[in-house]
């Protein structure tokens, strides 16, 4: 696991290889993260976008951008934490991936940009 706070918006990140729902003979592999955003603020803050880079051994990059997470844009109040699953697929056993939350205080309507930090994508046989 690994985690990083920004502005006193803690976010840690767990990843899981998916061989069930991968091929490595086509090239094909799935990892599923579990994001916790936790905000130690004293005040409430909603996610309002994601922006992703995502980068294979293979050389391949691209990024992702969009509205909130997995479809919704969480308030998130003071002391507590918003938590989500999600997926990339890669074109090769090992990667990484990291980016940026866009973020609104909802008190001052400030709005922040909070990292999520690098973490690695490593198929389950290439640990061993």
């Amino acid at each position: 696991m690994v985690q990083k706070v920004t502005e006193g918006v803690n976010i840690q990140v767990e990843t899981f290889y998916q061989p069930a729902q991968s091929n490595p003979l086509n090239s094909e592999y799935l990892f599923a993260y579990r994001i916790t955003i936790e905000n130690k603020t004293l005040h409430p803050m909603r996610l309002l976008s994601r922006h992703w880079h995502i980068i294979e051994s293979n050389g391949s990059q691209r990024e992702v951008e969009g509205e909130g997470v997995v479809g919704q844009q969480p308030v998130i109040l003071s002391g507590d934490s918003y938590q989500y699953t999600s997926a990339a697929n890669l074109t090769s056993d090992i990667g990484k991936m990291y980016g940026t939350y866009e973020m609104e205080n909802l008190f001052n309507k400030k709005k922040l940009t909070v990292a999520i930090p690098e973490f690695k994508l490593v198929a389950t046989p290439k640990l061993n």
